[in-house]
């Protein structure tokens, strides 16, 4: 999207904003949430293309309040002002003639405040034309599968206390991967702002190494306590699930969060483990749904210790807590583990024997109260023994405590991270991602 588009689809939202303003009856306030985006997807299928286009899309979310009551639409938003006028004000209207009908919200949090900011940030993408060559000049002769999705993403806020925020950022994820005749795969994500062609043929240099690797004899485990090494994708698959059940000051208090006997200090994590949000890397938002900015940083676990959860209005009015600009599930959006101490060349060294897992797949909590995360191994695992690499294994299910893997059983992080973005596209393309280590634990639990 070039810069003159940018700048009409603001100059379009702000008198949207201006005009809904006028137009606001004494007793009414509202907000307006914007998801715009220019993107081109591409699909690849054996090295090939298989689909590939352009996707501009817009909408807004009008949300009216009054008397403690709520109601919202969702809209399209073109950037031509006449055209978003009169489907916002038609919306309007439909707000107004419900809002009576509706019960009333005791935890209904209002525009307060006056926060404004705007972040753009530019990157350097593969002009739209060379996606495809770019990407299949190193892996024409492989069996590559993969999906491309890049280009910017705009997210707005704005109400009717004047609080309004501007965030535009450029930015590309290619989820790719590589099968060898026996229909095994080796996974991987490159993603950024700034395509740099050295760093995806390294990526694709190491997936061949890997793919090689899986040409051996699989070997098959029986279950048991096995040293694991867990790359950073599988690290910040099992940090996701702290977003579901674990950070959330309001799980906690209604007795649904794995982090519970953390925060009454009957459990302990390993001093090395530390996770805070950190949203100074600018891929994503800093504002919530209520127009409110969370702090650059925000540590939650700190030396092993909870020092923090995830708080928004709602959960702080309900239970007479200090709000931290959480958003609506109170999840995890710039999530960062530190690293530690262990060298890339020391990995496998360090395992000297027990497994190598790339990559994990359906976790769910197996009990949650206690921590324990069940979960699959997939892509690119492996059996090491005297710290060489010696066969890819059978997919393996896990099932093991938190408080264990990155607790007393915990031997080190990676001194590197790796930034594992969201990848997903459902109604429109994901922002953010993970900044994890890898991690090194001893007698991690497999069960099937």
């Amino acid at each position: 999207m070039k810069h003159e588009e940018l700048s009409t689809l603001e100059v379009s939202f702000n008198q949207l904003i201006e005009t809904l303003l006028l137009k606001k009856q004494a007793s009414e306030q509202f907000t307006v949430k914007l998801n715009s985006e220019r993107s081109q997807f591409t699909r690849f299928n054996h090295a090939k293309v298989r689909q590939t286009g352009i996707v501009a899309d817009g909408w807004i979310e009008l949300t009216l309040m009054q008397n403690q009551r709520s109601n919202f639409r969702q809209i399209p938003f073109t950037g031509n002002w006449e055209i978003d006028w009169q489907v916002t004000y038609k919306a309007l209207q439909e707000l107004r003639e419900e809002i009576s009908l509706l019960p009333l919200d005791p935890y209904l949090v209002l525009p307060s405040g006056t926060n404004t900011s705007r972040e753009v940030h530019t990157g350097n993408l593969l002009p739209e034309e060379a996606v495809a060559p770019t990407i299949l000049e190193s892996v024409k002769e492989l069996d590559f599968t993969g999906f491309y999705a890049g280009g910017v993403v705009i997210n707005a806020y704005a109400d009717s206390s004047g609080q309004k925020h501007w965030f535009t950022t450029d930015s590309f994820t290619l989820d790719y991967s590589i099968f060898n005749p026996e229909g095994q795969a080796v996974k991987g994500i490159f993603a950024g702002s700034d395509w740099h062609q050295p760093a995806y043929t390294a990526k694709i240099k190491e997936a061949k190494k890997q793919l090689e690797l899986l040409s051996r004899s699989v070997k098959k485990l029986p279950p048991g306590q096995y040293k694991t090494y867990f790359a950073p994708a599988a690290v910040a698959d099992l940090l996701t699930m702290l977003s579901w059940g674990g950070v959330s000051e309001a799980d906690l208090q209604q007795g649904n969060s794995a982090l519970a006997p953390l925060s009454r200090q009957e459990k302990q994590l390993a001093s090395i483990f530390n996770l805070k949000e950190n949203f100074q890397r600018g891929s994503v938002p800093r504002f919530n749904e209520w127009g409110e900015m969370a702090a650059p940083e925000l540590p939650i676990i700190t030396q092993g210790t909870l020092v923090n959860t995830l708080i928004n209005s709602r959960t702080a009015k309900e239970y007479q807590k200090t709000a931290n600009g959480a958003n609506g599930s109170e999840s995890l959006r710039a999530p960062e583990v530190n690293p530690g101490n262990l060298a890339f060349e020391n990995i496998l060294p360090r395992l000297n024997t027990g497994l190598y897992v790339s990559n994990l797949h359906y976790l769910n909590w197996s009990d949650r109260p206690t921590g324990r995360i069940t979960g699959m191994t997939r892509y690119a695992c492996f059996w090491v023994e005297g710290g060489e690499i010696v066969a890819p294994i059978e997919n393996l299910r896990f099932d093991d405590s938190l408080y264990r893997f990155w607790g007393e059983n915990l031997l080190d992080l990676t001194n590197f991270q790796e930034f594992i973005p969201e990848v997903g596209t459902y109604e429109s393309r994901q922002l953010g991602g993970i900044m994890v280590p890898g991690m090194l634990v001893k007698d991690f639990t497999y069960t099937l």
